[in-house]
C-alpha cells in the first residue's frame, strides 16, 4: 500500500493535474468513474508498472519475514533408572543452579549395598591384624625350628665323634636315627620359612588386593546411591514438574519435568526467509525486528550467520527411492540475528514470535567503487533509499499489531 501511494504521487497525480489544469477536464464531468481509465490511462499504467517494480526491488533487496523466533533448549528431567520418588526439593517455575537437588528416588537397596561394601572393607581391615599375628607366629616357628635343628646337629656331631674314637656307647643305628632327625628338622625349618613367606605375601599382596576390590565395590555402590538423587545439570528454571511422593518415574516411560537452561534463547533470533533471499542475506547485514511480546518497539539487529543448507533437502535412508516432486513446502533460508548494540540488546522471552526486515546497504560500494556506471549508481541509490519504505512498513505493522491481535483475531 505504501509503495503504491508513493508511486501514485509521481504518476497518477501529475497525469491528473495535466488533465485538470492543462486540458481543462474536471472530475465528475469529463473525468468520471467510468472514464477514469481512459482519461488517466498513462498515469494508471505508469503507477502499476512503477509499483510492481518498486515492490519487487524492495522485497528482493530488503527481504522481510514473519517467521522469526528465539529458539531455546529444554532438558528433560530424567533419572538414570526407574524408581519411586521419596523426596521432592523444588517447585514449578523455581530457578535452580547447577548441582541443586531436584528430587530423590527410594534408595533402600542402594543404601544396603553401600553398607555391605563398607562391611567388606572393615572385614579386610580386621584380617590385617590376624595376618600380623600369623606373621609373628611364623617368625617364632622359624626360631623354634632352627633351635631344634641346631640341637639335632649338635647331638649328631657328638655321637659321630664318639663313634670315630671307637667308643662302644654309640651304635650305628643311633647315628642313623640322629641323621634322620636332622633331616626332619631341616625340613621343618624350610616349612616354617615357607609359612613366613605365605603370611608376608598375604599381607603385602592378597590383603591390599582384597581391600582395593572392596573399595571398588563401595565406590560402585555409592555411585548407584548417588544416582537416586537427581540434580540440575545447568542453571535454569523448572517447568512442568508434576511429581508427588510415591510417583514412579522412569527414563523411558515417564519423565519428571523440564529444565529450561538460562543460557539459551536470549538475545539471539532465528529468522526463516524465502529462498529468493539466498543471494541477498549475508553476515554483517543490518536488520530490524519487532516482537509480539513487546509491541510498539523495533530493535536493530545484525546478521551474524546464514545457514548454508535448506531444510527441505534433508534426506534419510529408507526403503524407497526419493522423488523430488514429493518435496514438502520449499524450505526457508535460516538467518541468525543478534543485537546490533550490546548496550541496547532486547531481553525478550525465549520463544517470542517476531517480524524481521533485512536491509541491503550499498554505501561502501558507492563510496569506494569507481568503476560503477551512472545507471548502476542511480539504481543502487534507489535500492538503499526504498529501504525506508520497508522500515516504515515494519513500524506501521508494530503499531497495528495489538489491534489486529486483540480485536480482529479474537485475542488469540
Amino acid at each position: 500500500m505504501l509503495e503504491t501511494l508513493i508511486c501514485a504521487l509521481f504518476t497518477i497525480l501529475p497525469d491528473y493535474l495535466f488533465r485538470r489544469y492543462v486540458q481543462g477536464k474536471r472530475i465528475g464531468h469529463e473525468i468520471t468513474l467510468f472514464s477514469m481509465w481512459y482519461e488517466l490511462r498513462i498515469g494508471l499504467t505508469a503507477c502499476a508498472i512503477a509499483a510492481i517494480s518498486v515492490i519487487t526491488v524492495l522485497f528482493y533487496y530488503h527481504p522481510a519475514t514473519g517467521s522469526v523466533a528465539s529458539y531455546y533448549r529444554t532438558l528433560t528431567i530424567l533419572p538414570q533408572f526407574g524408581g519411586r520418588v521419596s523426596e521432592i526439593y523444588v517447585e514449578n517455575n523455581q530457578k535452580v543452579k547447577a548441582g541443586d537437588p531436584i528430587f530423590r528416588l527410594d534408595a533402600v537397596s542402594q543404601e544396603a549395598s553401600v553398607q555391605a561394601a563398607k562391611a567388606a572393607i572393615a572385614e579386610v581391615d580386621a584380617s590385617v591384624s590376624v595376618a600380623q599375628t600369623d606373621l609373628a607366629a611364623a617368625k617364632a616357628g622359624i626360631v623354634q625350628a632352627n633351635a631344634a635343628l641346631t640341637q639335632s646337629n649338635e647331638d649328631l656331631a657328638r655321637n659321630q665323634t664318639l663313634l670315630e674314637q671307637g667308643s662302644s656307647a654309640v651304635k650305628l643305628t643311633e647315628i642313623e636315627r640322629l641323621q634322620n632327625l636332622v633331616d626332619e628338622r631341616a625340613a621343618l625349618v624350610d616349612a616354617a620359612e615357607a609359612q613366613l613367606k605365605a603370611v608376608e605375601e598375604r599381607i603385602d599382596v592378597v590383603i591390599p588386593a582384597q581391600r582395593d576390590s572392596a573399595e571398588a565395590q563401595l565406590a560402585q555402590a555409592q555411585a548407584e546411591l548417588d544416582k537416586t538423587l537427581i540434580v540440575a545439570g545447568v542453571d535454569g528454571t523448572i517447568e512442568q514438574l508434576s511429581l508427588q511422593i510415591g510417583d514412579y518415574v522412569s527414563p523411558v516411560l515417564r519423565p519428571a519435568g523440564i529444565l529450561v537452561p538460562a543460557s539459551t534463547g536470549h538475545k539471539r533470533f532465528q529468522a526463516g526467509f524465502n529462498q529468493m533471499a539466498a543471494q541477498v542475506a549475508k553476515p554483517g547485514m543490518v536488520a530490524e525486528i519487532g516482537c509480539m511480546t513487546q509491541p510498539f518497539t523495533v530493535y536493530p539487529m545484525v546478521v551474524v550467520a546464514v545457514q548454508d543448507v535448506i531444510p527441505s533437502g534433508q534426506v534419510r535412508p529408507s526403503d524407497r527411492i526419493f522423488d523430488p516432486q514429493n518435496n514438502p513446502v520449499p524450505g526457508s533460508i535460516m538467518v541468525f540475528l543478534e543485537p546490533l548494540y550490546s548496550d541496547n540488546a532486547p531481553d525478550l522471552p525465549p520463544g517470542s514470535n517476531c517480524l524481521a526486515n533485512l536491509y541491503t546497504n550499498n554505501h561502501e560500494r558507492l563510496e569506494h567503487d569507481e568503476d560503477l556506471g551512472t545507471g548502476e549508481r542511480i539504481f543502487l541509490h534507489v535500492v538503499d533509499t526504498i529501504g525506508v519504505v520497508h522500515a516504515a512498513g515494519l513500524r506501521l505493522r508494530m503499531i497495528l499489531m495489538p489491534v489486529q491481535t486483540l480485536v480482529f483475531s479474537g485475542g488469540h
